[in-house]
C-alpha cells in the first residue's frame, strides 16, 4: 500500500489507477478535474463543496441526511419535458422516445449547421467536438443494436469512437485525429438512426423481454447475452445525453463565432 502522507502531488495524474478503499484526510483538491470515476459507497465527512459542477448518474446520494437524486430527478424533468419519454415501458413508448430523439437531434443539427465547420471539430472544456460527439453515436448504435441486438460480430465503420476510457480492442476504430465533414457524419448517422427506427417500429411485447442472442466474438459489448430492453435504454441514455452535452458546448461555440 502506497503512504502519500505529508507529501505535495500538486499537479500529479492519475490515469487508469486503482483507488478502491484509498482514503482520503486533509486532502486539498481545488480545481481538480475527475473524469471515468466510480464512486460506488462512497463516505464524505466534514466537505465544504462551493462552486461544483456535478454530472452523472445519481442514485442514492445523500447529503445531509436527504437523498438529493430523487429531486434532481424531478428538476429535470421539469426541466425538460420530453425526459420522461426516456423511460419507456412497452413497445409504443420506445417508439415514441425515438421519435423525440428523432426530433431534439434534428433541432441541435441545424443549430451546428449555422456555425461555421470548424468549429465543430473545436473541443470545448476537453471534451469531444460536435462531429466526435456524434461519431460516438454510431458507436454506441454500432455497439449495443447492430451488435449485441442484431448479432453482428464487427459491425464497426471507421469513424467510430469508442469513449476515452475504453481499453484499445482489436478490430474496434479509434481514430482521434479524422477530421471528417458535417455532411460525411451525418450520413453515418442517418443509417445507424434508421436501423434503430427499424428495431423499435418491430418491437413487441414478447421481443422486448427477451434477451439477445449472444454473439461469439470478441469486442464490445462483451460476447453475452443482454436483455434486448437494456440494449435500447443504453442507447437512448446516450443519445438523450449527449444532445445535452452538444447543446452546452454549441452555446460556447457559437460565441467564439
Amino acid at each position: 500500500m502506497a503512504d502519500f502522507s505529508r507529501q505535495d502531488l500538486s499537479g500529479s495524474r492519475f490515469e487508469h489507477v486503482e483507488l478502491a478503499h484509498a482514503e482520503f484526510r486533509t486532502v486539498d483538491l481545488s480545481h481538480g478535474r475527475f473524469r471515468g470515476i466510480q464512486a460506488h459507497h462512497v463516505q464524505v465527512r466534514d466537505i465544504e463543496l462551493v462552486d461544483v459542477d456535478i454530472s452523472g448518474e445519481l442514485r442514492d446520494v445523500r447529503i445531509n441526511g436527504v437523498d438529493v437524486a430523487p429531486l434532481i430527478e424531478a428538476e429535470l424533468d421539469r426541466r425538460y419535458p420530453e425526459r420522461p419519454a426516456m423511460r419507456p415501458t412497452d413497445p409504443a413508448g420506445f417508439r415514441h422516445a425515438w421519435d423525440v430523439v428523432e426530433r431534439l437531434w434534428g433541432e441541435t443539427v441545424a443549430r451546428a449547421r449555422g456555425l461555421d465547420p470548424g468549429l465543430l471539430h473545436e473541443s470545448v472544456a476537453g471534451e469531444w467536438s460536435f462531429v466526435e460527439t456524434l461519431r460516438h453515436l454510431v458507436f454506441a448504435t454500432d455497439a449495443w443494436i447492430r451488435r449485441a441486438l442484431l448479432g453482428d460480430p464487427s459491425p464497426w465503420h471507421p469513424l467510430d469512437l469508442p469513449w476515452d476510457e475504453m481499453p484499445d480492442m482489436d478490430g474496434i476504430p479509434r481514430d482521434r485525429g479524422a477530421r471528417p465533414s458535417l455532411d460525411e457524419v451525418l450520413e453515418l448517422r442517418r443509417d445507424r438512426m434508421a436501423t434503430v427506427r427499424r428495431v423499435v417500429d418491430d418491437l413487441t411485447e414478447q421481443s422486448l423481454a427477451g434477451d439477445t442472442t449472444p454473439v461469439e466474438a470478441a469486442g464490445w459489448p462483451p460476447p453475452r447475452a443482454f436483455p434486448v430492453r437494456e440494449c435500447l435504454l443504453i442507447v437512448f441514455n446516450e443519445e438523450w445525453h449527449h444532445r445535452l452535452y452538444a447543446e452546452r458546448d454549441l452555446d460556447v461555440l457559437e460565441s467564439r463565432g
